[in-house]
């Protein structure tokens, strides 16, 4: 048995399908059959049922994969450890980020890093809490920006910053005439909030739970993107709220639509989440530097309440 050996399995498992398993493994289809039928035959197993389209784990092919997802980690860290020892920092990164932070959070800081750590080759992916927590239990990703806590044992979180949230409220609104606003005065009922799947979303949900003693659960309408909120509240549909990083390149005209918290300020925590077994630590920590030394300046508020997404 040889950890190439797992590697192909694990690619199989991934992609249900030897040839493309094969391509990404940059090895020829037959190679990589011949080396996971002879681990088969050594383990007097079957870890495909290639009967069946895609490509499935068998029951002991389901434990053998978590145990080789395990095992190549492991190697991984073997290699981590002489680059730590020799303090590289350099190599292939794959780093998640969720949506409501990646179009503002990125261009902040990508140039910055890039300049300071050349040898890091990051792969960035914009993608959902939950496939973020997926794709990093499953070793496809090295590590991610999210809002936490995620209260996931598999999962360690490193806090970059408290982000604000801001009301963004139109003419003609209920608190539009308001200097300042309390959380108190929210309503989910005249509300735009993201589609389900945004832990933005979940948090809002969260804030306006505190002080309401229920929630509807029909909502007067849902979007994908902070963006569409907007201009949907522009058409007098309702208020939403806003993290505190997209009110920076907003509109001239749009601005004084804007209405800040009365403090404490409610806000979510943004997080670098990373695997449990601490793989590639030294460039999780180059990013963390990176991005809180950015950060630092762009948020000046200081009282603010945390406002945590909810549960799953």
């Amino acid at each position: 048995m040889t950890i190439t050996q797992l590697y192909y399995v694990l690619a199989v498992a991934e992609n249900q399908n030897f040839t493309k398993a094969a391509e990404k493994c940059f090895v020829t289809q037959p190679t990589l059959s011949m080396q996971i039928q002879k681990l088969e035959d050594q383990l007097e197993v079957q870890i495909f049922d290639r009967s069946k389209k895609p490509i499935e784990l068998t029951e002991v092919g389901k434990k053998i994969v978590t145990q080789a997802r395990n095992i190549v980690n492991e190697s991984y860290r073997i290699q981590d450890i002489v680059d730590q020892q020799k303090g590289f920092i350099g190599g292939e990164f794959k780093l998640g980020i969720i949506p409501t932070i990646m179009p503002t959070l990125l261009p902040m800081f990508l140039k910055t890093f890039i300049k300071k750590h050349p040898k890091v080759k990051l792969k960035i992916e914009e993608l959902t809490t939950e496939e973020i927590i997926t794709r990093i239990k499953e070793g496809h990703l090295d590590a991610a920006i999210a809002a936490t806590p995620l209260e996931d044992e598999n999962i360690k979180e490193r806090v970059l910053y408290f982000e604000p949230f801001v009301s963004y409220i139109p003419s003609g609104h209920r608190l539009y005439t308001n200097n300042k606003i309390d959380v108190s005065d929210l309503d989910v009922d005249d509300m735009l909030l993201l589609e389900d799947g945004h832990c933005f979303r979940d948090g809002v949900l969260n804030l306006c739970k505190v002080f309401k003693n229920h929630i509807d659960d029909k909502f007067q309408l849902e979007s994908g993107s902070i963006e569409t909120l907007i201009k949907l509240s522009n058409e007098g549909l309702g208020m939403t709220l806003l993290p505190y990083l997209h009110t920076l390149d907003i509109k001239s005209n749009e601005a004084k639509n804007l209405h800040y918290f009365n403090e404490p300020t409610p806000a979510r925590e943004v997080s670098i989440i990373y695997h449990k077994s601490e793989l590639k630590m030294q460039i999780i920590e180059a990013l963390q530097d990176v991005i809180s030394g950015i950060i630092r300046g762009a948020i000046a508020f200081q009282n603010v309440q945390i406002v945590s997404p909810l549960p799953k």
